[in-house]
């Protein structure tokens, strides 16, 4: 398998670690949306990562989608995730809003990215949008300290890091200290470090 995309984003970063945790072994390319343009087309119309190249050539897309695969492939006894029933809704629920959060965290940095003069009206909405869901994820991922890292805590871990590095005035520490915990707990983990980049964009 090859997956596409650089480690700097939430989303490829949700699926290496989850490939790492499921011990199957793939091919990294890590190519920009911005310099590589050009190269992620060919392999994903939208333009996007990450894309997950499989063995036979088909081409995933969508991180939620290729986790969906890889947990298929993996086997209810292994998936990251409850196979059925109120524990595969609640992790579904936060990593939506985790991705959410991501989403318009990389919404941000496009802005700031393709815009000498950044929108003030978007850039609020994109902030209280952020803000209200982060705190929303402080009153309800305290469950996740305690369980197995499943795909809602990695999703988690991910989505603050990135917002922590593109937009730190969103995620000041002590602000939210069940996320902090949080993700001082993951980020201590062999796998994430592992698998890791820092975000070198513009940031606000």
């Amino acid at each position: 398998m090859i997956l596409i995309g650089q480690y700097d984003s939430p989303f490829v970063r949700r699926v290496a670690i989850a490939l790492r945790l499921y011990e199957m072994p793939f091919e990294h390319r890590p190519w920009s949306v911005f310099r590589d343009a050009a190269r992620v087309g060919e392999v994903n119309p939208l333009g996007r990562v990450p894309a997950l190249v499989l063995d036979d050539g088909e081409v995933l897309i969508d991180s939620a989608a290729i986790l969906d695969h890889l947990d298929e492939q993996a086997g209810p006894a292994r998936a990251l995730i409850a196979r059925s029933g109120p524990a595969r809704r609640r992790a579904l629920h936060l990593c939506a809003l985790a991705s959410g959060a991501a989403e318009k965290a990389v919404a941000l940095v496009y802005e700031r990215a393709t815009h000498t003069t950044v929108s003030p009206v978007l850039t609020a909405r994109l902030h209280g949008q952020i803000a209200a869901t982060l705190a929303a994820l402080d009153a309800e991922a305290a469950p996740l300290a305690g369980a197995p890292i499943g795909h809602a805590a990695i999703m988690l871990a991910c989505a603050l890091r990135f917002t922590a590095e593109s937009s730190p005035s969103l995620l000041p520490p002590g602000r939210y200290p069940t996320l902090d915990a949080h993700a001082a707990r993951c980020e201590a983990l062999p796998v994430f470090a592992e698998i890791a980049q820092p975000f070198d964009g513009p940031r606000g």
